[in-house]
């Protein structure tokens, strides 16, 4: 499977999106490994919220819905 990344430049100063660019290498399945982006967010005791997306949209969908979750206090 061909694999393209983003480069981590791109992610800079997103307008209202301060959170850290984060990943985590999965399993490919076929030998190699994955890295999958995620936001980690919200106290660490917090209930876990997954927030999912397709393609072409991103995380930054999410911008304005996170802020809410972590002040309720959810992650």
């Amino acid at each position: 499977m061909d694999v393209v990344r983003t480069p981590e430049e791109r992610f800079a100063a997103l307008p209202g999106s301060p959170y850290e660019p984060r990943d985590v290498e999965v399993d490919g399945g076929d030998g190699g490994t994955l890295r999958v982006a995620y936001v980690g967010a919200g106290p660490a005791d917090g209930e876990v919220v997954v927030l999912l997306h397709g393609e072409p949209s991103w995380s930054f969908l999410w911008r304005s819905v996170v802020p809410e979750l972590t002040a309720a206090p959810r992650r």
